[in-house]
């Protein structure tokens, strides 16, 4: 945030901002201008934002001044630091990669060079003579737009020569909570008007993080969410998370506390979910709050701070209320309405009350609720005979040979992985394998040894729930694969993170729905968040 102030004034001397979104060619003048009152000798505006990282926008700011006359001081931060800042010569980039096919004009070879260790970058032109012109374009938005990035480092071969590059530009504005910037590599020709430009790129330095750049350009840090999806939001929040524990990198710890704080309200249907939110996470799809219970346990044992521990225990006891041995001998209701129980409201359930007894000392209440949840889940029927779990229960509590969904799946595996970690019954291991080796070597789930969703074969399209489904389900495999220290289930891990990421990747990092690369394919935040968290498993 910016202000701007006067000092050593007179009555009706005025001060105010000027903010520009494109680089200072023009801008939104007069903000907050405010003037010295009567025996006063100076006054200051209000503050105002100086990037705009939901509308992918960075910003300039500069204070002006009308005393008999308007002054102005410089436009403040038009470079953008990361680890380096614009500007850096080029000889000290750690590394040359070159993410992009070079392009050419009228013999000259016009190349983006990317620094993987610092996510730098910067243009080249080679092949050429004097005069020859060589620039960056930055954007925000993937591309799209590059109101403040254009022609960057702009220089031209000097006489004698046969090329030159420019200075290193960086693609990341953590001050400005902007990530993932794209970047190409434009020249022109020195007696031509007309010129090229490779093709847009957002660099890599690792997997992991690259994609969950490319996921933060989707978060609205001003709601703390990813509109327009709530449940869907709390899956993404984990995955970021896993992503970060995973790299060891803290670029996106004000996330945690962001989301945190501008969802823990109520909110009317339509505003954050179809449901009304009424408080802490709460609506009566006892699934989407166990989502952010989920999400909150995760913060916790990231962040420890307690408050989200306590969130998660608040969210659980809400569940709780839904455990109904009244109907099927068990099982924890889908909806406040009692019309349906499910695996996915169970799966949670049972890994919930395992993760809550491991993290409150002295506990024996989660622990018990969780033992009792792990052998009805086994005793229900939603297990099929070839270990799949397929999506509820019947209103006469059979299974009702629904959809099997990977993330069904996973949170089963997750569930009886982590009880049997706390209490050491070997058959909670062995029926966490059952159901993690039907996953991997059933064509229901898997095909070509790649995790496939009913929805994304064929010519066939996932909605936006099972976008994510997935994700949740990597999440959990691994954690099964960690326990085990098993090679076959390590190597599906891997096969998952290696296929998607060489198959379904493009030079913006976007990953999509269909990890074998195949057509049609859906790319949005979701898919992404799905995608981060089996890059993350591979990568942990």
């Amino acid at each position: 945030m910016a202000w701007a102030s006067i000092d050593n004034g007179v009555t009706g001397d005025s001060v105010w901002l000027d903010r520009s979104w494109d680089g200072g060619a023009t801008w939104e003048g007069l903000l907050g201008k405010a003037s010295v009152p009567g025996t006063w000798t100076g006054t200051r505006t209000l503050m105002y934002n100086i990037t705009d990282p939901r509308n992918h926008r960075r910003g300039l700011v500069r204070a002006c001044g009308d005393a008999a006359g308007v002054g102005c001081t410089n436009w403040v931060y038009p470079t953008v630091c990361d680890t380096l800042c614009d500007g850096t010569d080029a000889g000290k980039a750690a590394g040359d990669d070159q993410p992009a096919p070079s392009t050419t004009l009228y013999g000259r070879t016009i190349r983006l060079h990317v620094d993987q260790k610092n996510s730098m970058a910067w243009a080249s032109i080679d092949t050429g003579g004097a005069g020859d012109e060589i620039w960056l374009d930055r954007s925000w938005d993937g591309g799209s737009t590059w109101p403040d990035g254009s022609s960057l480092g702009r220089t031209s071969t000097p006489s004698g020569a046969t090329g030159t590059r420019t200075a290193m530009y960086a693609t990341r504005d953590p001050r400005g909570l902007l990530y993932g910037g794209a970047v190409r590599a434009c020249g022109r020709e020195a007696s031509h008007n007309e010129g090229s430009c490779t093709a847009w790129v957002r660099p890599v330095q690792t997997r992991t993080r690259a994609a969950a750049d490319a996921l933060m350009s989707s978060y609205d840090p001003y709601n703390g969410w990813w509109p327009s999806s709530w449940w869907n939001s709390a899956a993404t929040l984990t995955a970021l998370i896993d992503s970060s524990r995973a790299t060891g990198r803290h670029d996106y710890d004000w996330v945690i506390a962001r989301t945190f704080d501008q969802n823990k309200g109520i909110f009317a249907a339509g505003v954050r979910s179809s449901d009304a939110i009424e408080g802490d996470f709460i609506s009566r799809s006892i699934d989407d709050s166990g989502w952010w219970a989920i999400a909150w346990i995760d913060a916790y044992d990231y962040t420890g701070d307690s408050r989200y521990l306590n969130e998660a225990v608040t969210i659980a006891d809400y569940v709780q209320q839904y455990w109904d041995p009244g109907t099927c001998g068990g099982g924890v209701w889908w909806d406040r309405e009692r019309t349906y129980k499910n695996a996915v409201t169970n799966g949670q359930y049972l890994w919930l009350t395992t993760a809550l007894h491991q993290r409150i000392p002295g506990d024996t209440v989660w622990l018990q609720r969780a033992k009792t949840s792990a052998a009805w889940y086994r005793s229900s029927g939603m297990i099929d005979s070839s270990g799949l779990v397929n999506d509820g229960l019947t209103s006469a509590c059979a299974n009702n040979g629904s959809t099997v969904w990977s993330y069904n799946q996973g949170l089963a595996i997750g569930g009886f992985t982590e009880l049997w970690r706390t209490t050491g019954d070997g058959s909670l291991l062995t029926t966490a394998r059952t159901l993690a080796d039907a996953a991997i070597s059933s064509p229901t789930l898997t095909s070509g040894g790649v995790l496939t969703e009913s929805c994304d074969v064929g010519s066939g399209s996932c909605d936006d729930n099972q976008k994510q489904f997935k994700g949740i389900f990597m999440r959990n495999f691994a954690d099964l694969a960690k326990a085990t220290g098993s090679g076959t289930y390590q190597s599906y891990v891997q096969k998952q993170a290696d296929t998607l990421w060489a198959r379904d990747r493009s030079s913006l990092n976007a990953l999509g729905e269909r990890w074998a690369g195949t057509g049609p394919n859906q790319t949005d935040w979701r898919t992404q968040a799905g995608a981060l968290e089996a890059l993350t498993a591979a990568a942990g």
